[in-house]
């Protein structure tokens, strides 16, 4: 993915343009992508002169399920994320991998670490 370009070098093309240059010979002059000088432009007509959000977070199937995902976690903490997915299936018809559930409940904040039942430097549990 490219890097931003500066909001300086933007308003530099976008008032280039408007002094009667067109957008080819405006992203030659400055050095930016012909296609990006084109779109700045367009944009720039129907009133958006800053630049748009990279990137985007894509919506999962799971997320019209969370007071579901959640109820499960909070009947039982200890549930496995392979028995989360067969209630999935069973109860609400939703068909997702392991990992992808694991990487959801990740982004909503649900870790759960293991904690030994032994001190790492022992052999048997500690009391």
């Amino acid at each position: 993915m490219g890097r931003a370009l500066s909001g300086d070098l933007r308003s530099r093309v976008l008032k280039a343009s408007d002094e009667g240059m067109s957008a080819r010979q405006a992203a030659a002059r400055f050095g930016v992508g012909v296609s990006s000088a084109i779109r700045w432009i367009a944009r720039a007509k129907i009133g958006e002169l800053a630049p748009r959000p990279q990137g985007r977070r894509r919506a999962s199937s799971l997320d019209a399920h969370e007071a579901f995902i959640v109820g499960l976690v909070e009947e039982r903490k200890d549930i496995t994320l392979n028995e989360m997915v067969e209630r999935l299936v069973a109860e609400q018809s939703v068909r997702i991998s392991r990992s992808a559930l694991s990487a959801w409940l990740r982004g909503h904040g649900w870790t759960f670490k293991k904690s030994p039942r032994t001190h790492w430097s022992r052999i048997a549990p500690t009391s």
